[in-house]
Formats: structure tokens, sequence, C-alpha cells
């Protein structure tokens, strides 16, 4: 998969078929879409093309500081290289860019920029400066540059649009395996290791404490989680707390994580982690005895999901 990082540094001799839209989790409904237009570059011998963009537009033109995003960039690159799509334009969405009329943004970027033969997308699809342009609007471009426009059904786009809410609600509820079989992946959280209190290797339990500077980044509810990562080529198995640590005092939002039979140093590493599912909510215990204890079971409960299941 060719990566760029704007419309204009795209390039192609062959025509194209286009989907456009955030993509954001990149679940199951997304990926139909995307096997579509892959498809139908098989019988065309065209180029596929995702095109999203970064900024999300809401964070842009509304107050889209509250908006939480179920991938980081990269994360989304990662997930969309599995699909099969040849190349994903990321491109930045400022206001300018949102000013561009409907017109010039089909004759400049599609047709121009994109060499576009097709283009599969939703009914509710908007575009064009103030979103004033829409699917019919697109059909009627496409008779006049010609073009083909395949719209995704009310159907389909309604179950993406369900998907990403139910994947959205599911995380925030703490509910991981509903957001995973929508997801049809485990959810990650992309973070560097840094420098924490320490206090978990007093007790047995060394953390690595993940720190995630994509402040739009989903963070599922606070809890505690059975994980993965892959290090070094293998798989490596832990718990991971989401949350404020109260037994000691904490006052200071945290996501931690302790590793099964791991002993290396992965200050500064960035690791990936997949949430498999929830142990527990976070509680505040009687003592640090009383922590020390339940994280044992937790650790027990955490290998022997790991063993029922066959990984």
């Amino acid at each position: 998969m060719k990566l760029f990082s704007s419309i204009y540094d795209f390039y192609s001799t062959k025509k194209t078929v286009v989907t456009i839209g955030t993509f954001d989790g990149v679940h199951i409904g997304h990926k139909k879409i995307i096997q579509k237009i892959v498809q139908n570059c098989e019988k065309t011998d065209c180029e596929s093309v995702l095109l999203t963009f970064f900024p999300h537009p809401r964070m842009v033109l509304q107050d889209g500081q509250d908006l939480k995003l179920l991938n980081t960039i990269e994360e989304k690159i990662t997930l969309l290289k599995e699909t099969g799509l040849q190349n994903l334009i990321i491109h930045p969405f400022d206001y300018e860019f949102s000013r561009l009329t409907a017109e010039a943004f089909v004759e400049d970027i599609l047709i121009k920029k994109l060499n576009i033969q097709k283009i599969i997308i939703g009914h509710d699809h908007r575009f064009g400066r103030n979103r004033t342009a829409d699917i019919n609007d697109l059909i009627q471009f496409a008779a006049v540059y010609g073009f083909e426009v395949e719209q995704i059904s009310a159907q389909e786009i309604n179950e993406i649009s369900v998907s990403s809410t139910k994947i959205r609600t599911a995380l925030n509820e703490g509910n991981i395996q509903l957001a995973n079989d929508y997801l049809n992946y485990y959810y990650l959280l992309t973070g560097t290791v840094v420098k924490g209190k320490q206090l978990g290797r007093t007790i047995g339990f060394p953390t690595a404490n993940l720190n995630i500077n994509e402040n739009y980044k989903l963070i599922p509810k606070i809890g505690v989680y059975i994980v993965k990562s892959i290090y070094n080529t293998k798989t490596v198995w832990g718990m991971m707390n989401i949350g404020y640590n109260p037994t000691v005092g904490g006052t200071t939002f945290s996501i931690e994580i302790h590793f099964l039979n791991f002993n290396e140093d992965l200050y500064g590493q960035k690791l990936s982690i997949s949430v498999v599912a929830s142990i527990r909510d976070e509680q505040k215990f009687e003592s640090v005895t009383a922590l020390q204890e339940q994280l044992f079971k937790d650790k027990e409960f955490t290998i022997s999901y790991q063993q029922n299941h066959g990984m």
C-alpha cells in the first residue's frame, strides 16, 4: 500500500476507483466498502484509492475537542495495509480546504489529481463548501465529467454508523468483547513507555506505563483488562490497569501494563497493546496487601483465559 500525505502528492497513470470517508475504526463495515473498491480494480485494471482527512473535519469546523476516535493515524495505516488497498491518501483538512466548492472538488481533485473512473460512496455523503452537495449532485457531475458513481446502500451505511456508535459505547462501558466483535480485531492502544512511580515493582507487579500522545484517542472505561503485545516478534500477555490507582492514593490517570513472565527494559519504547478482554472494574482496596492478593487472582484469571482460548 502506498501512503500519501496530500492529495497533491498522488499520481497514477491508471484510472482509479475511489472511496472517501473517515473510516475510523476500520471495522467490519468499512472493510466491506474497501473490498468493493479492491474487487472493482481487479476487474478493470484500475488502482484503488481511499481518501481520508486529518484532522477530522469536526475538529476543524466544530468544537471537536470532545471528539474521540477509535484509531490514531498510525493505527489506521497499519489496519488499512491489511485490506489489499493500493493507495491511502491522508489529506490535511483545514478551513481553506473546506471552502473548496463541490465543482472544484470534482474537477480539481477527483478528475485532475485522482484520475477517477469510479467513486463508491454512501447515499448520505456530502461534500463541497458548507457540505452543500450530495449524492445527486455527484451523479450529475459524473455525467458531465465521465465517471461512474456507485452508491453504498442505506442499509450498509446504517450498519457502519451503528457499528461505530456501538464500538464507542461498548468501550466507554468497558464491554471489550462487543467492541472487538464489531471491529473484528482487538482494540488497540499505542503509546510510548514512560517512567511511573514504580510502586508496582514493590509488590511484585512491575508495570510499563503507557503514554498516549494523541489526546483524541478513545481510552476504554477505567478498569482492569487482559492484554497482549508483540515484542521482538513474540506475543507477550499481560494485564492492564486503566485508572488512578486509588489504593495507593493515586490521583493521576495512568495506563499501566504488567506483562507475564517478562523482564525487559521497555522505557522509551513504542508499544501497541491489544485489549483482549475485561477482568474487573478498578477499585480501592483496604490495604496494599489486599490489592496484592487481588492482583494474584487477576494474574491467575489472565493465565486461565490464555490457556482456555488456545493462545
